[in-house]
């Protein structure tokens, strides 16, 4: 598959683990500050409009690494005023309804997480789609669901992209679910009514159609 994108940015896995790639076209004017293995810290602003921070994340998946990488991803903004958007893979279950099958709810990773958005003055927006982002793609009992991959947000942010939504669509050749985010919201398709003209039925060809239709 071919993307016509303009630009490219990529950070190397280290070992099996991490790995990002960000691709943009040239209507978006997008900085790299910072990153790592788990994120890319930029800068971005779309057709000239206001600038604000998006943050790409692939966060840890070992327990020992989950709770220094949000005191460090948190530790990137001090600003509860900044326009702050972070889009990824959290590898967290957020809550116990977020996760189906498997080992029970992991009550500290969680917490890790929620005290992480409350100090970055971050929520999660609204997502449509599937309950869940990620399976381990098994059968009956041996079956694992669980929502790992969101897009949070600052108040700022939330203000500058008021209809932003994020779109959890059907997964392809992959165990995550791919996440589309729209930031001015779902676009409603024009509704076309069909008009009937009195005079059509004077055509030999009229009820032929109408017939087959």
């Amino acid at each position: 598959m071919r993307m016509k994108m303009d630009n490219a940015f990529y950070v190397d896995p280290v070992g099996i683990t991490g790995g990002l790639a960000l691709w943009w076209t040239n209507d978006v004017k997008l900085s790299v500050l910072t990153h790592e293995k788990n994120l890319i810290d930029t800068v971005i602003s779309i057709n000239g409009e206001d600038e604000w921070f998006g943050t790409f994340i692939y966060a840890p998946p070992y327990e020992e690494e989950k709770q220094e990488f949000w005191e460090r991803l948190g530790s990137l903004r001090d600003d509860e005023n900044a326009k702050w958007c972070i889009m990824g893979d959290t590898n967290i279950v957020a809550s116990p309804t977020e996760k189906f099958g498997g080992t029970p709810f992991d009550y500290n990773s969680a917490k890790w997480f929620h005290e992480f958005l409350d100090r970055s003055y971050l929520t999660e927006i609204q997502s449509k789609g599937g309950a869940y982002t990620w399976s381990n793609q098994r059968c009956e009992e041996d079956e694992i669901y669980g929502k790992l991959d969101r897009v949070l947000s600052s108040l700022e942010w939330s203000f500058l992209f008021p209809k932003a939504i994020a779109l959890i669509e059907a997964p392809i050749a992959s165990d995550h679910a791919p996440i589309v985010l729209l930031i001015n919201g779902v676009k409603k398709k024009a509704r076309i009514e069909f008009k009937f003209e009195s005079r059509w039925t004077f055509e030999e060809e009229c009820s032929d159609i109408v017939q087959e239709e």
